[in-house]
């Protein structure tokens, strides 16, 4: 059973799928030395569970693009009915207004979060629920500090068994 899916793309000389809807705004963050990573086809089975899911998906892929790639940004467009879930739980931004999306035939919202701000969330609350200040976060169900590390170290073995 396929549970949930995460893409992400680096930022590279033919830049970045949402370069289509929103070049100036992620040239400008380009134009403040921001290293970008966007984040692709983020979803979640409704039948697993979700919030746990969604977190860990999104954690291994914040540590590749941060940790192992360097990366400093994340961005990704969303339906705008999506923003405020963005927002509370992985405390993304809007950065660019809404637009018509053609490949996917809807409206998106360009959100970019600093991936310094993702550390700080998990540092705060990766496996505490009870702390005050979690909200709606999904950063509860991030990996506690000792199994980052663990995530990690799997990560750097897979990277230099394909290098």
């Amino acid at each position: 059973m396929l549970a949930g899916t995460v893409g992400w793309r680096l930022d590279t000389e033919r830049g970045l799928t949402a370069d289509e809807l929103y070049r100036a705004e992620i040239d400008g963050l380009r134009g403040d030395g921001a290293k970008i990573c966007e984040f692709t086809r983020l979803a979640v089975d409704k039948t697993a569970a979700s919030k746990p899911v969604l977190a860990g998906l999104f954690h291994t892929a914040y540590l590749y693009a941060s940790v192992i790639r360097g990366c400093t940004h994340g961005v990704i467009e969303v339906n705008p009915r999506h923003v405020a879930f963005y927002g509370g739980a992985l405390n993304f931004d809007p950065i660019g207004e809404e637009r018509m999306n053609k490949r996917v035939d809807a409206p998106a919202v360009l959100l970019c979060v600093r991936f310094a701000v993702i550390a700080d969330g998990l540092k705060r609350f990766a496996g505490k629920p009870d702390v005050p200040g979690a909200g709606r976060s999904l950063f509860v169900y991030g990996f506690p500090p000792d199994e980052e590390v663990g995530v990690l170290n799997r990560l750097r073995r897979l990277v230099a068994e394909t290098a």
